[in-house]
């Protein structure tokens, strides 16, 4: 039996779509018994829902003054120290997991597997390289340990039917001092979250300021999408950092994706090619990005995204 212990990512009240998602990874793997782990200050809420994905059998809670907010360097120690009865330990691959999962794998002493996408079986695993223009198939010896973190963008939500059971849980570890939260610096919004969003639009550099790409955030609105930004756009000033999307931004899988002014460098694409409907609009009808569009729109995006302005606001 392969015994699989999923870190839970959340904001102290819900649940990222991102544990979902490495729930469906877990029940990938040949005879798996999926618990999912809640490390919060009051983690009732987050371990009720958690308990209700399909496939999860039991939620373990711990509810520390520390874990208040989620700090690598205090959540890792008692990941590592609950690991020892499991087989795997997944983490999903967002901000979140690519900080956390590391120091769980060091502590542990054991190998790290990144953008798991598939399982073939307990021990080997599918992940992208070079930019997603290859996959590698990766094994780990049989009883080796093995902690690894899930490109979301590869698998569905798990579902929420479940009825697993929640347990109060303790981990007698010291917590480290010299990393103490400080506070956090971040645009607040209420445009859905980039990584889990349905509908995601994004700009490019062609937007020529970030005066412009007021443009992207209007069309957003009226669709109720998450805003994303390419690399070219955010370099210039036009959106910050936590927007952009590829290779070296955020991974996404959207039902749909807008790409407005932007070329399609192979980077970019690496971070959308898991989109079910993608959508270009360039004025440069040899762009790039209209190999992997399903609809291209060739034209002025400063004519275009109005009409779909008024159009949807018709």
């Amino acid at each position: 039996m392969s015994r699989i212990l999923i870190v839970a990512e959340h904001d102290g009240a819900k649940l990222n779509a991102s544990t979902a998602k490495c729930v469906s990874c877990a029940r990938s793997v040949p005879d798996a018994e999926i618990t999912i782990l809640v490390l919060a200050s009051d983690g009732a809420a987050v371990a009720a829902e958690a308990s209700r994905l399909a496939g999860v059998k039991t939620v373990l809670r711990i509810d520390r003054p520390e874990n208040g907010h989620a700090l690598a360097a205090i959540l890792a120690p008692q990941v590592a120290a609950l690991a020892a009865p499991f087989t795997h330990v997944f983490g999903p691959s967002t901000t979140f997991g690519k900080d956390l999962m590391p120091r769980v794998a060091a502590l542990l002493d054991a190998p790290q597997l990144s953008d798991i996408m598939a399982a073939e079986s307990a021990t080997r695993f599918r992940r992208p390289t070079y930019a997603g223009n290859a996959i590698v198939t990766v094994e780990v010896d049989a009883g080796v340990k093995i902690v690894a973190t899930v490109r979301t963008a590869s698998f569905e939500a798990a579902g929420a039917d479940g009825t697993a059971a929640v347990e109060t849980a303790s981990a007698d570890v010291a917590l480290p001092t010299h990393t103490r939260f400080a506070g956090v610096s971040a645009a607040s919004t209420d445009r859905p979250d980039l990584q889990s969003a349905a509908r995601v639009i994004s700009g490019g550099r062609a937007l020529g300021s970030a005066d412009n790409f007021k443009l992207i955030y209007g069309l957003a609105a009226k669709l109720g999408a998450a805003v994303g930004a390419s690399r070219a756009a955010v370099d210039a000033g036009f959106a910050p950092s936590d927007m952009q999307v590829g290779q070296t931004g955020k991974i996404i899988a959207p039902e749909l994706y807008i790409a407005i002014g932007i070329s399609g460098a192979i980077q970019h694409l690496t971070g959308i090619k898991d989109a079910r409907t993608i959508v270009a609009i360039n004025k440069d009808g040899e762009a790039p990005i209209f190999e992997v569009a399903d609809i291209g729109l060739v034209g002025d995006l400063f004519s275009i995204v109005p009409e779909l302005e008024k159009l949807l606001t018709a």
